[in-house]
């Protein structure tokens, strides 16, 4: 995190005396990544048992399991890179976060890897992510976004992503909590491209150098090559608090 985003404090000279406070600049807009940030794909097993139910198929949580890991190495939307990408899915994989049908594409593409013998299945797998019990928001998402609108603090989604996420985000009771998105397939960039985080400061009409980017990977800090300052959060699993509640140390004065 740049040194400007620091919290005040003072300090005392070699001399014993004390030094001046610096102060931090105010903060007028955060902007949050999604995935990872303000929420979490669903648990693999389940993510599994859902779309093979969705095929009219019922799977012991064993086989379930097993085949959670094979389609977690193949590659997840929302999971972990894939430890292989086909030759022939390499240009959809490339454009996953520009395209909507892309983003299809190269996730159904890598679940159709894993030899599964269920009908639909790869289509169902990735219908999961496009609707609100695919995901879990993280503990504290709602009560920080409460407190930035409270606080006047301007709040925009900012995310490599090939799909719209405001269906999620009204399901949850979140939409009156952000005032604008800036999202990949929309805007044709990508983080750590600062085009991206400008956008979303045009949006909000607030300039970089009073944003704050809050996310949970390098990419997200590309912030700052766009002036923003930037907080980098643990990626937890979902369920679990990610310390997203620092956000209100840094954005919300005492």
């Amino acid at each position: 995190m740049p040194d400007h985003a620091e919290p005040t404090h003072a300090s005392s000279r070699a001399d014993g005396a004390p030094r001046p406070s610096t102060s931090r600049r105010p903060v007028e807009a955060v902007l949050f990544d999604f995935h990872g940030t303000l929420a979490q794909v669903e648990e693999p097993r389940e993510w599994v048992l859902a779309a093979a139910a969705a095929c009219g198929v019922e799977l012991d949580r064993v086989r379930a399991t097993a085949l959670a890991d094979r389609l977690l190495t193949a590659g997840r939307a929302g999971g972990p890179l894939p430890a292989r990408v086909p030759p022939r899915l390499a240009e959809l994989w490339a454009d996953r976060d520009l395209y909507e049908h892309a983003h299809r594409g190269a996730y159904t593409g890598l679940a159709e890897t894993v030899d599964v013998g269920i009908d639909g299945f790869a289509d169902a797998l990735y219908e999961r992510v496009l609707v609100p019990d695919g995901w879990v928001p993280y503990p504290d998402a709602e009560a920080v976004l409460s407190t930035l609108r409270r606080a006047g603090v301007k709040v925009a989604v900012v995310s490599n992503i090939g799909f719209d996420i405001r269906p999620l985000i009204d399901a949850w009771g979140l939409t009156e909590l952000i005032d604008a998105y800036a999202l990949s397939y929309e805007v044709g960039r990508c983080k750590p491209d600062p085009g991206i985080f400008l956008r979303a400061c045009g949006m909000l009409g607030v300039d970089p150098e009073r944003a704050l980017m809050v996310g949970d990977t390098p990419a997200d800090a590309g912030a700052v090559g766009a002036g923003c300052a930037v907080l980098v959060l643990p990626c937890v699993d979902a369920g679990r608090p990610n310390g997203l509640g620092a956000v209100l140390d840094l954005a919300v004065p005492a």
